[in-house]
């Protein structure tokens, strides 16, 4: 495994060594460093340097550049305007880095040198409650920011904070203990995740009608909730089958997602109820909380209510409750001692962010998160519908996610057997397997295509077309390179540093070369979306590239050699990069 340095690092020192010769009283200078649509690079670090010097910046940009070597990295620099340096870059240069990260398994991608430790709590459902659309971005986001930070080398620990515990198992438990036949399979045979979540749909309806209309029965039911509480162990038997058969339907719906979830990361509320008495001990005898009309509080002065009075966390309620702040606290309590974690990623919603900064200020006072420790909230926005409301069905009902699901399906594999209709490339088992990668990955990239602080329009006309920022049209991209190193026969991809590039070669090579670079933002910023739109770049450049010059037609056999060889390093960091956002890549299309 070789770490390869990119052009613009190399560029970059080469100017940063300039300035430093030319000023060295002035230090380290950044030389601003970007790419630009007059040469490759630009360099706008003279201007700042040149002010802090009180020197002319176009006599000083004329001795860095006399300072900087050219021939086997820079072909040409010149001074533009008041002092930039437009920097082109040899053709030989390009090939050759591309040569020493198509020859690496991780494309030349290097390992962070401050990996830590990682929690990400993503992926949320609540027990006995059917997954709908609201839950979706949560569980998109949280698995392609686990994927994004171990390829930079940082260790990785999923949670799924499931809702399984609170009052509304009193109910639920004590229906069940008096029909305990309720969530009985139809056969011995494996349970579907249909079947597990109508059991559960069918009691939680019958136990809430028996609970508003029966007054013994809500009294039954809220005694069983201090039962439960207790740790009685018949009632936690029959939480225990409320648990097992929501996660078999979870289960049915992240594979559907194309989702890898493992059962020891589900650590739900009920996890952490060891923890809870301690956490408020801890906080009450470190003053961090104090208690407040029998409450245990912890006040905020920058935090206020509506009418302009602080609004406090509530750690424990009055009657001797745990709110969800003792369980958030409990579990970052887990997280840094038990896990030993140095980041904690949370992947919520954007209107719980009042609730997240509250829990991680009373963290930080009571010393469980540091300089060495931090907590973030990766929020996200709303998903909409085409209306640009939330999104609803007609009936003004939530939106089951599986419906959602199957639609993108239904719909992405009309558009696979339309588009095979003229050429026949497929059998019936591929459409169907390519019309499930293309429609889970619409809806992925949909999603982490936009900024996940913004609310997204769910669109699934947009989402599986074939033009326009989709992830159709990336797998096409990826399908066609496949479809033509399929095509080229004994002629295989070659490296050729000698040929000179063609302009749409040159733009190609120099935005796959920035893939490493981008893949450090994305997990830096935890940005998915900067993954999205680099990829999508990727794909349309290839695209200029495949109109403008012929591969398998090329004029000489180095030149088809060189040109399957870009087409085959596209390919591997298209299919690298749709991966790290969860999306698969069909080899045919």
């Amino acid at each position: 495994m070789a770490s390869v340095p990119s052009l613009a690092s190399s560029v970059e020192q080469r100017v940063a060594d300039a300035l430093a010769s030319a000023l060295p009283e002035a230090g380290a200078t950044d030389p601003l460093l970007r790419r630009s649509d007059r040469a490759d690079f630009q360099a706008n670090g003279i201007l700042a340097l040149a002010k802090k010097a009180k020197a002319n910046p176009r006599e000083l940009a004329t001795t860095v550049v006399e300072g900087i070597p050219t021939g086997d990295l820079i072909r040409e620099i010149e001074v533009s305007g008041p002092g930039f340096l437009n920097i082109t870059i040899t053709d030989r240069a390009i090939v050759e880095t591309l040569a020493a990260r198509a020859a690496d398994d991780r494309l030349g991608v290097p390992l962070s040198p401050s990996a830590g430790t990682t929690v990400i709590d993503y992926a949320q459902p609540n027990v006995a409650k059917e997954m709908h659309v609201g839950h979706l971005r949560s569980a998109v986001i949280g698995a392609a920011m686990v994927e994004i930070l171990e390829f930079t080398g940082e260790t990785v620990v999923r949670r799924h904070h499931i809702g399984d515990w609170g009052t509304q198992f009193g109910m639920l438990i004590q229906y069940l203990l008096e029909h305990p036949h309720e969530l009985d399979h139809k056969s011995e045979e494996e349970v579907s995740g249909e079947e597990a979540m109508s059991n559960l749909n069918r009691l939680y309806k019958a136990s809430r009608a028996l609970f508003d209309s029966d007054e013994e029965f809500k009294t039954r039911a809220r005694a069983r909730v201090v039962d439960l509480q207790a740790g009685d162990a018949e009632t936690l038997a029959l939480w225990q089958r409320f648990v097992d058969e929501s996660k078999i339907y979870f289960y049915s719906v992240f594979n559907k997602l194309d989702m890898d979830i493992q059962d020891p990361d589900v650590v739900g509320e009920s996890g952490y109820n060891d923890m809870l008495v301690e956490t408020c001990k801890l906080l009450e005898d470190s003053g961090v909380a104090v208690r407040s009309n029998g409450a245990l509080c912890v006040f905020f002065d920058e935090y206020k209510g509506p009418d302009g009075n602080p609004t406090p966390l509530i750690v424990q309620k009055s009657d001797g409750g745990f709110g969800y702040a003792a369980t958030d606290l409990s579990a970052i309590r887990d997280r840094v001692g038990n896990l030993k974690a140095d980041t904690l990623i949370y992947v919520v919603d954007a209107r719980q962010s009042l609730h997240f900064k509250m829990v991680f200020e009373t963290a930080r006072r009571a010393g469980w998160l540091n300089d060495e420790v931090k907590a973030v909230q990766l929020a996200f926005g709303t998903v909409l519908g085409k209306d640009g409301k939330p999104f609803k069905t007609r009936e003004g009902e939530t939106v089951r996610l599986v419906d959602l699901l199957d639609e993108a399906i239904d719909r992405a594999t009309s558009v696979v057997r339309e588009k095979d209709e003229e050429r026949g490339l497929l059998t019936e088992e591929e459409i169907v397997e390519n019309g499930l990668q293309v429609g889970i990955g619409a809806v992925k990239y949909a999603d982490l295509s936009t900024s996940a602080a913004r609310d997204y329009k769910f669109d699934l006309d947009q989402m599986v077309s074939l033009t326009g920022d989709t992830s159709v049209y990336l797998q096409y991209a990826y399908a066609r390179i496949r479809s033509i190193l399929r095509k080229s026969g004994d002629r295989s991809p070659v490296a050729h540093p000698e040929l000179e590039l063609a302009p749409a070669e040159r733009t190609l090579g120099l935005h796959l070369d920035g893939f490493g670079a981008l893949v450090e933002e994305a997990a830096a910023e935890y940005a998915p979306h900067k993954l999205a739109a680099y990829l999508y770049q990727l794909s349309s450049l290839y695209t200029t590239f495949y109109s403008e010059c012929p591969v398998l037609k090329a004029e000489t056999p180095e030149q088809v050699e060189n040109r399957l060889f870009l087409c085959e390093l596209t390919a591997r960091t298209l299919s690298k990069g749709m991966s790290l956002l969860g999306i698969r890549t069909p080899e045919k299309l």
